[in-house]
């Protein structure tokens, strides 16, 4: 081997070792990233399944306090693991008669983009329409 080769490898030692210093980190923000933003997917398939199951369990109910009050319980419970505040449930249709629809919005802060440090508040939301039942529970 001529010194020049000699001298050109010497030059690349330790090369590899420093581009894993640089990439490393660089990827496991880039998959710090991917996890965060499947929290938000994850977030938005359990709002969009506690606002059906609000409005289920409110339009089986006799009266308007109790249907409220059980479209709250099943939001809560859908929703325990995955909001990091209070959930909301507001009822966004009008009244409560027999053979109306029974509209529910739920709404809840999602921890999602938390994890990276990043104090966004992300708040989602889902509205799901029920028809009341003509043969709800008696008292």
């Amino acid at each position: 081997m001529s010194s020049v080769q000699k001298r050109a490898l010497d030059d690349d030692r330790g090369l590899s070792t420093v581009e894993v210093v640089i990439l490393a980190p660089v990827m496991i923000l880039f998959i710090l990233v991917l996890v965060a933003f499947g929290q938000l997917v994850d977030g938005r398939g359990a709002i969009d399944g506690a606002a059906r199951d609000a409005a289920r369990a409110g339009s089986i109910q006799k009266d308007h306090a109790t249907a409220m009050s059980e479209a709250q319980k099943a939001a809560e419970a859908d929703l325990s693991d995955v909001c990091s505040g209070p959930v909301s449930v507001v009822q966004t249709s009008a009244g409560f008669q027999s053979g109306t629809i029974f509209t529910v919005e739920v709404s809840c802060e999602v921890r999602g983009l938390a994890m990276l440090g990043l104090d966004i508040p992300t708040t989602l939301s889902s509205t799901f329409s029920s028809p009341l039942d003509p043969l709800r529970r008696a008292a």
